[in-house]
C-alpha cells in the first residue's frame, strides 16, 4: 500500500499544511532590527486573539506550550498561597505540581479520569478553604480526549473571585474556547496542536485582574525567563522585545492563524463533525472509547484492542503504512491509543486514509474492522 506522504495522526505534534513549512523556509527577518518582524508578531498576535475570543493582549513565547504554563503559575502563584487545582487527567495534576514547585499550596479537586470535572465538584471544596483566589485547570486533557466544560466552571469561578488558569493548548482552534465571554483570565496554548504550526511556541492573554494580581505581587518574582511582568515592562509598555524572537516560527504560526481563520468558525463545526464521525466509526466496530462523555473535538482516544502488542501495532503501522497514531501516557501508557484529527488533520480525506490503514493493519493482528466504511456512513448520516 502506497501514500503520497506520511501521515502523522498524533494528538501533537501535527502534520502542517505545506504554506506554513513555506512561511517558516522564507523568514529571513532580523527579529532584533527589521520592523517587519514587529508587524509579523503583532498580526499574529491579533489573530490569536481572535481565534481565542479575546479582546485582552496576546503574548508569545519561545518555547513549547509548557513554557506558557510554567510561565503564568510562576508570575501569578506567591510562596504559601492555596491554589485550587482542578485534575481529572495527566496534565490537570502536573499544574497542581507547577504550583508546588513555586511555594504554592495546591488544593486538588480530582475526578475520574473518564469524566469531566463540573461545578459541583468545587462547592464542598471551596468552602473548606477560604481564601482562594487562584485555580489552575485543564480544557482539553489530550491524553485521554476529555473535554472539561470551562464555559461553566470559569464564570463560576469568577463570581467568586477566582482567578482562573486555563491550559487550553490542544482545544484552541479546534473546540470552542470564547476566552472573554466564559470569563478565562490566563489561557495558555501551544503551536503544534489544532493550529498545525510547527512546535516551539506558547502564547497566552491575561486579563487585567490577572495582571493586577502580578504587579501586587508580595514578594518580587526573582527570574527573568519566566516572568510574564517583563513582556509587561517591554512589549506591551515600549513595543520592544525582552530578548531575540524566532522569527521563522512566528511566520509560520501566523500562516496557521490566516488559514484557520479563513472560513472560522466553519473549522470549529468541522472539528466537531469529524470528530463524531471518528467516534461513531469506533464505536460500530466494538471499540471502546476513554471517555465517557464530554468528548474533545481535536483526539479521539480509545482502548487497545485485547491481544494486540502497542508497541509492535503502533511499529508495524508506521513501517508499513507511514500512519502513526498516539499512545498514551503516565497510567494509561499501553492502555489506550489516541486519533489526533486537529488543524491539517481535520479533513474527510486524510481521516480516511489513516482508517484505511488502520483497517489493513488489525486485519494483520487478527482484528477484523470496517472503520474506513463506517466513518463514510457516518459523515453520509449527518448530512442527511
Amino acid at each position: 500500500m502506497h501514500y503520497q506522504e506520511d501521515l502523522i495522526f498524533t494528538p501533537g505534534p501535527t502534520a502542517t499544511d505545506p504554506r506554513v513549512q513555506e512561511a517558516m523556509a522564507g523568514c529571513r527577518l532580523n527579529p532584533d532590527f527589521d520592523s517587519r518582524f514587529t508587524e509579523i508578531y503583532s498580526e499574529t498576535a491579533a489573530k490569536l486573539g481572535r481565534i481565542m475570543g479575546t479582546q485582552n493582549p496576546v503574548l508569545i513565547l519561545a518555547g513549547e506550550g509548557m513554557l506558557g504554563l510554567e510561565a503564568s503559575i510562576a508570575s501569578l502563584v506567591e510562596p504559601g498561597e492555596k491554589v485550587l487545582c482542578l485534575a481529572n487527567g495527566l496534565f490537570g495534576k502536573g499544574l497542581a505540581d507547577f504550583v508546588q514547585s513555586y511555594g504554592g499550596k495546591p488544593i486538588l479537586v480530582e475526578k475520574d479520569w473518564r469524566k469531566p470535572i463540573t461545578v459541583d465538584d468545587l462547592d464542598e471544596i471551596l468552602g473548606q478553604n477560604p481564601g482562594i483566589n487562584l485555580a489552575t485547570m485543564v480544557h482539553c486533557e489530550t491524553p485521554t480526549g476529555i473535554l472539561n466544560p470551562l464555559e461553566e466552571i470559569c464564570p463560576y469561578l469568577s463570581e467568586k473571585g477566582i482567578i482562573s488558569i486555563v491550559d487550553a493548548v490542544a482545544s484552541i482552534g479546534g473546540d470552542r474556547v470564547n476566552a472573554d465571554q466564559n470569563k478565562m483570565d490566563v489561557i495558555l496554548g501551544g503551536s503544534q496542536k489544532a493550529l498545525s504550526a510547527p512546535p516551539g511556541l506558547s502564547f497566552l492573554s491575561l486579563s487585567p485582574r490577572a495582571w493586577e494580581k502580578i504587579e501586587k505581587r508580595k514578594e518580587p518574582f526573582r527570574g527573568f525567563y519566566l516572568n510574564l511582568k517583563v513582556w509587561q515592562d517591554t512589549w506591551l509598555k515600549k513595543g520592544t522585545f525582552p530578548y531575540t524572537q524566532p522569527a521563522p516560527d512566528i511566520a509560520a504560526l501566523g500562516v496557521a492563524c490566516e488559514i484557520a481563520l479563513e472560513n472560522w468558525p466553519w473549522v470549529l463545526e468541522n472539528h466537531e463533525q469529524l470528530a463524531a464521525a471518528v467516534r461513531g466509526s469506533l464505536l460500530t466496530n466494538g471499540l471502546e472509547l476513554y471517555p465517557l462523555s464530554n468528548f474533545a473535538s481535536t483526539v479521539s482516544a480509545f482502548f487497545i484492542p485485547g491481544g494486540i502488542s502497542d508497541n509492535s501495532f503502533r511499529q508495524h503501522l508506521w513501517e508499513q503504512y507511514r500512519v502513526q497514531i498516539g499512545g498514551s501516557l503516565g497510567p494509561l501508557d499501553g492502555l489506550i491509543w489516541r486519533l489526533g484529527h486537529m488543524g491539517y488533520n481535520s479533513d474527510s480525506g486524510r481521516i480516511f486514509r489513516t482508517l484505511t490503514a488502520l483497517d489493513r493493519a488489525f486485519s494483520e493482528f487478527k482484528f477484523n474492522t470496517n472503520l474506513a466504511v463506517s466513518f463514510a456512513q457516518q459523515l453520509k448520516e449527518q448530512n442527511k
